[in-house]
């Protein structure tokens, strides 16, 4: 079963329990996924559709930390739930232990000697670990690696 049909099961399976916030969450990421089917006609494929879920996670993030910053507590947990919700159709994600050995990898492969060389690292590793590990701190990760290098 395609990541896009477990999705379209569980969106039926909360609507018959009843789970209006997870359902809304769902629905949210099914309608995201027809938008980019429909903008570049294209049918998701399991990549294409973990490269969506990746994203709505790290939106509602930000938004998470705005309302904790404004106080807002209850759009908070609103935003909690959904984050929740969403990444239970991740892959599973990469450990310190795989984060810190593709680095390394990507770094001799690359022949990395410092700053300069970030985009190099970060070619190589965007394809190995999108959505299985915060691309953000694997970012930040190679930052310090690279400027201790």
């Amino acid at each position: 079963m395609s990541l896009k049909d477990r999705i379209t099961e569980d969106m039926k399976a909360a609507m018959r329990a009843r789970q209006t916030e997870r359902l809304s969450a769902i629905r949210m990421l099914l309608a995201a996924i027809k938008q980019r089917e429909v903008d570049d006609r294209v049918v998701a494929d399991d990549a294409l559709v973990s490269a969506i879920v990746d994203k709505l996670i790290k939106q509602r993030r930000d938004s998470l930390s705005q309302f904790e910053q404004a106080g807002r507590e209850d759009l908070a947990q609103r935003e909690r739930g959904e984050i929740e919700t969403l990444s239970a159709y991740l892959p599973r994600q990469a450990d310190a232990a795989e984060v810190e050995a593709a680095i390394a990898a990507a770094v001799a492969e690359t022949g990395a000697a410092g700053p300069q060389d970030m985009g190099k690292v970060m070619g190589l590793l965007k394809p190995r670990l999108a959505g299985r590990a915060d691309l953000s701190a694997v970012s930040a990760a190679v930052r310090a690696r690279l400027a201790g290098h």
